[in-house]
């Protein structure tokens, strides 16, 4: 019984995981990557939608990004989105589509970008830790209704305390590896 409750708050420290590194994909590295439209959505007819549903995104070059909409109608909204953004880029609007070109980073922009991944690991661990201490109250409240033991009790500390660990080692990791990106030049 305990090991499918147990696995629930498993489940939810590995999506804080993989919402760090997806937060990380979006901080650009100097190199155009498509990811870091992600987050930028786009008032179109009135619903926020992101990019990626409403044009194709190609890479023709290693520092630029060329935004194609399928409704040409949509280029002046898209250009709006993300001159909104914190991007930090300007969009170059043809008419028919739209071009982001990606300067070399300057080290002052990196060291920005640093801090700015770190704030996402920090609020990844919180999340890790808050899941934790749900997870804590849970089987609290099992322990003080007689559905688990004492013994039991301790050995899910342990568990959790593990699975904590691990989890902000994984954080660590990532922020680590990202981390050496930015900052290669």
């Amino acid at each position: 019984m305990l090991k499918e409750e147990y696995k629930v708050y498993e489940e939810k420290m590995k999506k804080s995981i993989e919402s760090v590194s997806a937060d990380f994909a979006s901080v650009r590295a100097g190199r155009a990557n498509a990811a870091v439209l992600d987050r930028i959505s786009v008032d179109y007819y009135g619903t926020p939608t992101p990019i990626q549903q409403i044009a194709s995104i190609a890479s023709p070059d290693p520092r630029s990004l060329v935004i194609q909409p399928w409704d040409a109608s949509a280029v002046k909204a898209i250009e709006k989105a993300i001159q909104n953004s914190d991007l930090g880029i300007n969009p170059q609007n043809d008419g028919k589509s739209i071009r982001l070109n990606f300067p070399q980073l300057t080290e002052e922009r990196r060291k920005e970008l640093v801090k700015q991944i770190h704030k996402y690991s920090e609020g990844g661990k919180v999340a890790v830790r808050n899941i934790r201490r749900d997870a804590m109250d849970h089987f609290k409240k099992l322990e003080k209704s007689s559905e688990i033991t004492e013994d039991e009790m301790k050995q899910v500390e342990k568990d959790l305390q593990k699975l904590t660990d691990d989890s902000c080692k994984e954080i660590d990791r990532l922020l680590e590896k990202k981390e050496k990106e930015l900052m290669a030049v």
